[in-house]
């Protein structure tokens, strides 16, 4: 039986889906406020919760629980770490950070959980999901409303770009890997995912330039890219009503993409998914007018 925690989120519920479409494969969605009947309760943050929520599970889909500060989201990580092993879960697959962005603050967590997951007594799988492109559509927001109306499209993306990948084909990915592992299992082996780390980065890189010529197109009229200053970019954050750590991983996000470090340099991500990575444009721009 597979578990996936997380399902209200967008990522865990497209896993939860694709799971459920597959014939004789048994799953089981875990939420922070399961009602034991369409939803079984996993509150990591509650870890009394956990070892009912993992009861006869065999392969644990670990959606990351990152928003928060660290301490918080590595006491979270660690009690499902212990709860797996005490529950007698058999694999565990975790939805990590892309090696690409090893030097954002949103690394570390990640980092020190794939470590730890790495310890424990049960097979894991670690997936380094690459950046939505989702993401830099929501990060591309304020400014995108902007250069409807004044045609320039301004940013904080310096001169570098952001390789940026589908939630969906991150999900596929996460469905197959688990269906995989949950029939290796049956057949009485933990199977060729166990032990492996894969880099889902997208294939797919974009920075102020290319997002304002895709908001050009959507306008009918050029716009043009003015680079923001990182300066500039925390003092808009400063009036949005963000939590200190989500102005802190956004400021990291974007200075990162600046500085060049968030260009994947490799991929396992069209290995592992049935055709093409789906294309992004489209997902940005959706995401920057509707975030």
């Amino acid at each position: 039986m597979i578990l996936v925690t997380g399902v209200s989120g967008a990522l865990g519920r497209l896993v939860l889906q694709g799971l459920s479409a597959r014939d004789g494969t048994e799953v089981v969605a875990g939420t922070r406020r399961g009602d034991g009947t369409t939803a079984r309760r996993v509150d990591f943050d509650d870890p009394g919760s956990l070892p009912t929520g993992f009861a006869g599970v065999d392969v644990l889909v670990m959606i990351s629980a990152g928003y928060a500060e660290d301490d918080v989201v590595l006491a979270r990580h660690g009690a499902v770490a212990d709860a797996a092993a005490a529950a007698g879960v058999r694999q565990v697959i975790y939805t990590s950070l892309a090696g690409s962005g090893g030097c954002t603050t949103l690394a570390l967590p990640h980092r020190w959980t794939e470590a730890r997951l790495a310890a424990g007594p049960f097979a894991t799988t670690v997936l380094r999901n690459g950046l939505y492109a989702e993401l830099l559509g929501a990060l591309s927001a304020g400014a995108a409303e902007e250069a409807a109306g004044t045609g320039v499209f301004s940013a904080a993306f310096g001169t570098g770009r952001m390789s940026v990948v589908a939630r969906q084909d991150l999900a596929d990915v996460t469905v197959r890997v688990a269906a995989e592992a949950d029939a290796a299992l049956a057949s009485g082996g933990p199977g060729w995912h166990a032990g492996r780390t894969y880099e889902l980065e997208g294939v797919t890189a974009l920075g102020g330039e290319e997002v304002a010529g895709l908001l050009g197109e959507r306008y009918g009229r050029p716009v043009a890219y003015r680079p923001l200053s990182l300066s500039d970019a925390r003092a808009a954050l400063a009036g949005q009503g963000l939590a200190d750590y989500q102005v802190a991983h956004t400021l990291s996000l974007l200075s990162n993409t600046g500085a060049g470090f968030l260009r994947a340099r490799r991929s396992d991500l069209a290995e592992l998914l049935d055709g093409a990575p789906r294309p992004v444009d489209d997902l940005v721009v959706s995401a920057a007018h509707n975030a």
